[in-house]
């Protein structure tokens, strides 16, 4: 009898584990931005595919970290910028190597595709693929005051009025503002530091200017509608949005370029559901979905003729703030490397310490 149970038990624990793998096998957990997987589009990938998505809304520090504290487990498909690729995967071997033989590469804008996969690779293998891209300038009110660029939040006839994000993309708005090129410095730790230094030298100065170091979108946003911010750093999809609303609010790109960035997917080391990623990357790259998830998400995409698709007066708000020469001068991030974000966090720790 003994012998039985004992049998009837191991059968019984085999049956949960396999009733478990199976779940895994049919479900890819997603790592994600808010707005890159709306309802609906999940819907349909999941009655197409016969998957099932787990949710999980992050941003590109909490992507690293989460992925870092289990050397790249609990998640299929992350979906870090593109320069958060590679400086990690150098220090923490949190990503897999992209099988491009699982994706049909015609679905993606092929400059895109290619810059991605140059900013991605490491070791000659490809870690990142493009998906949604944007960038951050200048949102002014512009029946209150008008701006060029970043430095213009500092004047004194604007006290009180602007605001910027106490993050790494203000400190290098500032320098290219400075005429500097932080990027061309990333490969010189010491030059970086004291390009850096400098620019967290003007923040402190500016920082009696700014009303408030915003941190949520709705601070932002509310503070543009009022007229409580006349003027700040932020990024294109809020002055479009805001713009939709009152026409004198402006997505306007800095004199000295707006700065660009590219979210990617990407697979973590230790994802267990490589087929699952790969068919919601494919599915996502598909024109008519990606159109929808773009207007989801407010900004463009790496789908091949997405764009077509797109909406109209997005595409027109696009059009005023960046003519041609506008466009050619976004400064697009680059592969961050390692020790970076160290230097910048000790200036931002100052600038926040600052009286």
């Amino acid at each position: 009898m003994k012998v039985l149970h004992a049998f009837l038990a191991t059968s019984a624990l085999a049956l949960g584990l396999g009733t478990t793998a199976l779940a895994q096998e049919k479900t890819l957990r997603l790592l994600t931005w808010a707005d890159y997987a709306p309802a609906e589009v999940v819907a349909q990938f999941e009655k197409e595919s016969g998957y099932k998505v787990a949710l999980t809304l992050s941003n590109n520090e909490e992507m690293i970290s989460k992925l870092r504290a289990t050397g790249g487990a609990g998640f299929d498909l992350a979906q870090p910028s593109q320069d958060r690729i590679t400086g990690p995967q150098q220090e923490f071997g949190i990503y897999k190597p992209m099988d491009m033989s699982q994706l049909k590469a015609e679905l993606f804008i092929p400059s895109m595709l290619e810059a991605t996969k140059k900013n991605t690779s490491l070791g000659g293998k490809v870690y990142g693929l493009p998906h949604i891209w944007g960038t951050d300038g200048l949102v002014v009110n512009t029946k209150l005051t008008q701006m060029a660029d970043y430095p213009d939040l500092c004047r004194s006839d604007v006290k009180g009025k602007t605001a910027v994000r106490l993050k790494r993309p203000t400190l290098l708005a500032f320098a290219f503002a400075a005429g500097k090129d932080p990027f061309a410095l990333y490969g010189n730790p010491k030059a970086y530091g004291a390009l850096m230094d400098e620019v967290g030298k003007t923040m402190i100065a500016c920082k009696g200017n700014l009303k408030f170091f915003w941190d949520n979108k709705d601070q932002l946003l509310n503070g543009m509608r009022t007229g409580e911010i006349v003027g700040a750093m932020m990024w294109d999809t809020g002055g479009w949005k805001l713009n939709g609303e009152k026409a004198e609010i402006q997505f306007i790109a800095p004199k000295s370029g707006a700065l660009g960035w590219i979210d990617t997917f990407a697979i973590p080391a230790k994802g267990k559901n490589d087929a699952a990623a790969y068919a919601w990357i494919n599915f996502n790259m598909r024109p008519e979905i990606a159109a929808r998830v773009a207007k989801s998400a407010g900004n463009f995409t790496a789908s091949q003729g997405a764009d077509l698709l797109m909406d109209a007066k997005l595409k027109a708000q696009f059009a005023d703030s960046f003519p041609e020469a506008a466009l050619k001068n976004v400064k697009w991030y680059p592969a961050v490397p390692a020790g970076i974000e160290e230097i910048e966090g000790r200036v931002l720790d100052r600038i926040k310490a600052a009286n």
